[in-house]
């Protein structure tokens, strides 16, 4: 695969406010490995290479099992996940595939019942970064395998 053109070179006002929008997410107070799942598991619906390939290396960066990952694809089956997890599942579901689901009260009733409305907020945020991102990658064909996770800082105190 050939990248059509490397878009970062270009209009870098959008790619700034995409890349504010990850860097409130990153402190938003949502678990940061419940944004890599959700994060990953719309990818896969879109069928993002790049991204499947990024967020799934920052899940396992971060601490997420190889099981967990692996049964992502089918979490409604997989007994690994917890159900908050869940629910930030199917709203992510939901709103990736909005133009059959258009975000059904059924949906909203379940991430409601687990997060407070501004967690609802910001994974809402967080899920239409990520269907941004992927339309971006998949247009322009970013190429899949060369990111690696930021390194931890190991400085000590």
């Amino acid at each position: 695969m050939t990248a059509r053109l490397d878009y970062r070179k270009f209009s870098k006002e959008p790619i700034k406010a995409l890349f504010d929008l990850e860097a409130y997410l990153a402190q938003c107070g949502l678990d940061p490995k419940l944004l890599h799942i959700i994060k990953l598991r719309a990818s896969q619906i879109n069928g993002c290479a790049y991204c499947i390939d990024m967020h799934w290396k920052d899940a396992r960066a971060a601490g997420e099992t190889e099981q967990r990952l692996y049964g992502l694809d089918a979490w409604r089956e997989s007994p690994y996940y917890t159900e908050r997890e869940r629910a930030a599942l199917e709203w992510t579901e939901s709103l990736t595939l909005i133009s059959s689901t258009h975000a059904p009260d059924e949906a909203f009733a379940t991430v409601k019942a687990q997060f407070s409305d501004k967690e609802i907020v910001d994974l809402t945020y967080a899920v239409s970064a990520i269907n941004s991102w992927n339309r971006i990658a998949i247009s322009m064909r970013a190429v899949p395998g060369h990111y690696q996770p930021p390194q931890k800082s190991s400085a000590t105190s």
